[in-house]
């Protein structure tokens, strides 16, 4: 099993399941094989139990749902006062009333597009080498994502992270589009959807006289498992909205 010592605190907790698909079911191997209790399992069969009650006997809830349902399970964990670990994409543009939700509770919220963290160092790898290219607008950016068939959101959220990336270290482009054939300040990305691929996202460079490429592949889930019930131990001692990045921070201090 895969773990993280360098990241992981090593404590036992009571856990929530929200969501039960596949990375629902590898989290749970991960978490138990690290001697964390399941206490309660909720997916799209049995929502109705999903009580204040319920929420309450576990310690942490980790959630992988759909964009359509997670605002709707973060905010039944922050009014039961339980702190939440969610790995769901597509949901950001509720992140305000989110944000005000976790503040006015008082609760404790880890989110993030991509728990690997092989993934987490290929987004500060995204970031310097956007910075780079900063002088050197001859180069046209585009991003592409690669998912199994059953992924709902498009484009992915690691894409749009690497997309935020660019755009925050590189004053030549300012948003994105699905569109292919745009070109100037906008970044193209593209979204894939075959076979059972765990995900692949690369960003490509491209002038007239070459291309520079960066690359992640993820092989299995069990890295993005590992990472989430590391955010979960985490989690369990600080209060408020937290990220990759303080996890990552929190153990190598500057």
């Amino acid at each position: 099993m895969l773990n993280f010592p360098f990241l992981c605190k090593f404590i036992t907790m009571k856990i929530g399941l929200i969501g039960y698909g596949q990375m629902g079911k590898e989290v749970e191997k991960t978490a138990t094989s690290k001697g964390h209790d399941i206490v309660f399992i909720i997916d799209e069969n049995n929502q109705d139990k999903m009580t204040p009650e319920l929420l309450r006997t576990a310690d942490m809830a980790i959630e992988f749902t759909r964009p359509d349902a997670a605002v709707r399970n973060i905010t039944a964990c922050m009014e039961a006062g339980l702190p939440i670990v969610t790995g769901t994409t597509g949901w950001m543009d509720h992140f305000a009333e989110v944000q005000l939700l976790v503040e006015q509770s008082g609760g404790s919220l880890f989110y993030a597009s991509n728990f690997s963290i092989g993934a987490n160092l290929f987004f500060k790898l995204n970031a310097r080498l956007a910075n780079m290219m900063g002088p050197h607008p001859e180069y046209s950016v585009r991003i592409e994502e690669i998912h199994h068939t059953r992924k709902k959101d498009a484009p992915s959220g690691t894409a749009l992270t690497l997309a935020h990336g660019i755009i925050a270290e590189n004053k030549n482009f300012i948003g994105w589009t699905g569109d292919l054939l745009s070109s100037g300040d906008q970044i193209p990305v593209t979204s894939i959807r075959e076979g059972n691929v765990t995900g692949i996202h690369s960003v490509n460079y491209v002038s007239e006289q070459d291309k520079i490429t960066i690359r992640h592949e993820a092989f299995s889930r069990k890295g993005l498992a590992a990472g989430a019930v590391c955010a979960a131990e985490y989690l369990l001692n600080h209060k408020g909205i937290h990220t990759m990045d303080d996890l990552l921070n929190d153990n190598n201090p500057v």
